[in-house]
């Protein structure tokens, strides 16, 4: 899953400071993915300064607290889970909220996720998870036996 090309530069403007971090996680279910998130400083309200650039200091702050949030959201859930919860930005939003004492942010995404390792194929456990039942045929459909296939029409 990736960001397109023409999104990530929409986003990237002058006179604001941009922030990235990736992060290696394993899902509950043993997927091994890396998320890589981004973020961009916001203007505070009032502001007279052109630029909204952070400190290095800050930086790090928000890049420690974008770990903290990727790592308890993802090693919390199945892959299932987190695609789900990748689809209406819940992380990004987490990382906004959690930040705004450190310096206002916008536009924080998860602009990528990369499967580094998958768990190993056990029929058994696939089994368990769809059911053993080999039976299910399902039910047949009303009038199916009777169904006649209409004629070739020469002219419409």
């Amino acid at each position: 899953m990736d960001f397109t090309s023409d999104k990530l530069r929409s986003l990237v403007k002058k006179w604001q400071s941009l922030i990235e971090a990736h992060m290696d996680v394993k899902t509950s279910d043993g997927y091994l993915v890396r998320l890589f998130t981004i973020a961009f400083t916001k203007r505070r309200p009032n502001q007279v300064r052109k630029t909204t650039y952070a400190t290095h200091a800050q930086i790090r702050q928000i890049r420690k607290k974008m770990f903290e949030i990727m790592q308890r959201e993802a090693s919390s859930c199945d892959l299932k889970e987190l695609v789900q919860k990748l689809m209406p930005e819940v992380i990004g939003k987490a990382i906004e909220k959690a930040t705004q004492g450190i310096y206002p942010l916008q536009n924080v995404f998860v602009r990528k996720v990369k499967i580094l390792k998958a768990p190993k194929f056990d029929l058994g456990k696939l089994l368990e998870l769809h059911g053993e039942s080999g039976n299910d045929m399902g039910k047949s459909v009303p009038g199916a036996k009777d169904f006649k296939e209409p004629a070739i029409l020469d002219s419409v």
